[in-house]
C-alpha cells in the first residue's frame, strides 16, 4: 500500500488516490465501466477525475469507487466527504464484528417473539372458571 497524503484539497485526488490503490486507472476504469473500449473507459476516468473538464462520476460511480476503496482498505475519498461536510471520521466495520452483532439482533428478537406470543397465547385462553363451570 502506497503511502496517502495527509490532506486533499480536492474530492477528485481524493478519489484518484482511492483508484491508484485499486490498481491503477487503466485497471479500474475497465472495471468500473465494463462494457466501454478500455481506451473509451480511461480517457472517460481522466476526465472525470480533471476538475476542468466537464465530465462527472454518476452517483453509482462513486459509490463504485468507495467501495472498492473500503475492500482496499483505502478510506481517504469518504474521510475526505465527511470532513468536508463537517462529519466525524468514519469507521469502516468488521464484517465479522457486524455478523457477531447481527447474530445476537436475531437471538433477542427470536427471544421477544415467544415472550409475546406466551402472553398473547395467555390472553387468549378461556378463563379457569368457564372450563371448570364455576366448581372448585
Amino acid at each position: 500500500m502506497a503511502q496517502q497524503a495527509l490532506f486533499y484539497e480536492r474530492i477528485e485526488e481524493a478519489l484518484a488516490a482511492v483508484i491508484n490503490e485499486c490498481g491503477g486507472r487503466k485497471r479500474f476504469a475497465s472495471d468500473i465501466w465494463p462494457n466501454k473500449p478500455q481506451r473509451d473507459a480511461h480517457n472517460l476516468l481522466d476526465a472525470c477525475l480533471n476538475p476542468e473538464r466537464r465530465e462527472k462520476f454518476a452517483p453509482h460511480d462513486l459509490m463504485y469507487i468507495l467501495k472498492r476503496g473500503r475492500e482496499a482498505q483505502c478510506h481517504v475519498a469518504m474521510q475526505f466527504m465527511c470532513e468536508e461536510m463537517g462529519y466525524s471520521r468514519p469507521v469502516p466495520i468488521n464484517p465479522e464484528d457486524e455478523k457477531v452483532k447481527l447474530q445476537r439482533q436475531i437471538i433477542e428478537a427470536a427471544q421477544t417473539l415467544k415472550t409475546s406470543l406466551d402472553r398473547l397465547e395467555r390472553l387468549t385462553q378461556p378463563p379457569l372458571q368457564a372450563i371448570t363451570g364455576g366448581k372448585s
